[in-house]
Parts: C-alpha cells; sequence; structure tokens
C-alpha cells in the first residue's frame, strides 16, 4: 500500500513538472544534474543523421534550438501544452522555423518514412511501449536513425553526488545500469538488453553507448530502422 502510494506521488510530481509547474522544468533539471544536464542532451548532437528531424517529448525547446542550428528541416512533439507553449516562445525568440505540434507519440501525426532522425531525450517509459516504437518505425525512412538519452549519472563520490544518486533512485530513475569497477564509475550495458530485445522485434537494430564527459557518464541508445521486406 505504501508503495502505490508513493508511486502515485512521484507521477502526481513529474506530471506538475511536465504540466502545470513546467515553468520550473530547467531549473529541477539543472539542479538535480549538478548544470550538467543540458551536456547530457546534447550527447546525442553527434548521432543525428539527416536533413529532417523530429524531436519527440521536446518540453522546453532547447534541442529544438540546437537542432535547428544544424538542419534544414525540424519538427517537435510533445502532450503537454505548457511545454509547447514555452518551446514556442523560445523558438520565435530566435526566429528560427520549427513546425510544433501537440500529441501523442503513439500516435505520430505525420506521413509513414518521412524523417532521416526521431530524438528523445530523458523520456518517460512511453518508449518501451509497443505503440511507441511502431509508430516511430512507421515515420522513420529505412535506415533512418531513433536516438535516445534515457539518462545520465553523475561520477562524483562526494555526499552531494550520493544524496543526488539517491534521488534518483528513490524517484525510479535509476535502474542499477552503472557499476563500479577499477577506473571508477563506468555503467552496465548489459541491462538494456530486455530494451534492446523490444527494438530489435520491431525492426531495428541497436547500439548502446556510453559517453564519458568530464563529470558524467551518459547513455545513448541508436536505434535504425531495418526495411521489413528484405530483413
Amino acid at each position: 500500500m505504501i508503495q502505490k502510494i508513493w508511486i502515485r506521488l512521484i507521477r502526481l510530481g513529474f506530471r506538475l513538472l511536465y504540466y502545470e509547474m513546467a515553468w520550473t522544468y530547467d531549473l529541477v533539471s539543472w539542479v538535480v544534474s549538478l548544470g550538467e544536464w543540458r551536456n547530457w542532451q546534447r550527447t546525442a548532437l553527434p548521432f543525428v543523421t539527416g536533413d529532417r528531424v523530429l524531436e519527440i517529448g521536446h518540453g522546453p525547446g532547447h534541442m529544438l534550438l540546437d537542432l535547428a542550428t544544424a538542419v534544414s528541416h525540424i519538427a517537435g512533439l510533445d502532450l503537454s501544452p505548457y511545454m509547447g507553449r514555452l518551446a514556442q516562445r523560445r523558438l520565435e525568440k530566435a526566429a528560427l522555423p520549427v513546425i510544433l505540434a501537440r500529441g501523442r507519440v503513439q500516435e505520430l501525426p505525420w506521413a509513414t518514412a518521412v524523417f532521416d532522425t526521431v530524438l528523445a531525450t530523458f523520456p518517460t517509459d512511453y518508449i518501451i511501449e509497443p505503440e511507441t516504437i511502431a509508430s516511430v518505425y512507421r515515420v522513420l525512412k529505412v535506415d533512418g536513425r531513433f536516438i535516445i538519452v534515457p539518462e545520465g549519472h553523475l561520477t562524483g563520490r562526494g555526499a552531494l553526488y550520493r544524496f543526488i544518486d539517491w534521488l534518483f533512485r528513490i524517484t525510479g530513475q535509476r535502474d542499477g545500469t552503472f557499476m563500479v569497477d577499477e577506473a571508477g564509475l563506468w555503467p552496465d550495458t548489459a541491462v538494456w538488453t530486455p530494451f534492446r530485445q523490444l527494438y530489435t522485434e520491431a525492426g531495428f537494430t541497436m547500439e548502446v553507448k556510453q559517453i564519458r564527459l568530464k563529470r558524467s557518464i551518459v547513455t545513448v541508445i541508436i536505434a535504425q530502422k531495418l526495411d521489413k521486406l528484405t530483413h
């Protein structure tokens, strides 16, 4: 019973963060990552390919700005109208042409095979739903990429780092993905096997990369769409 109540409270907190209290999102993400959040997001950029890119769950729009400076056709989708307004204001201020839509990732409002890359940074558990995977597969071109940044992990050893890691764990944002080795903290990619299986069965190949930054490690997943007719 206590666990169920805790889960409901956590979900309520995340809902408020993405909706009514979306204006606090940047501050909260900065605090819980000790300023690393944007660096974690940007680790996805070197893996983005093509001229047509869609970001799902775009949040306040920072990655859309990064993408729009390098790619000619950018689109973004988020279910939260509050995040949509934040992103729209940010894009208008920068005078960058980005198409924004509100909707569910499981029902992407675009035609089949139109994007070279679909990007998601720090998505919630919708990212493993079969409907999400099928929807992204549909809008990607053959050989298109689905780039996912599911987590980042601070590598410091002080009390503050341990406290932040504890916060991630009690809110369900840690699943034992990281392990300690002789060089310090380093991730165990084997825990992504169930994730890999879901995407492989849906018609993707999948590669998990661990990007080491100065104060943290970031997981980047590259899922590439195969042509089901030839594989």
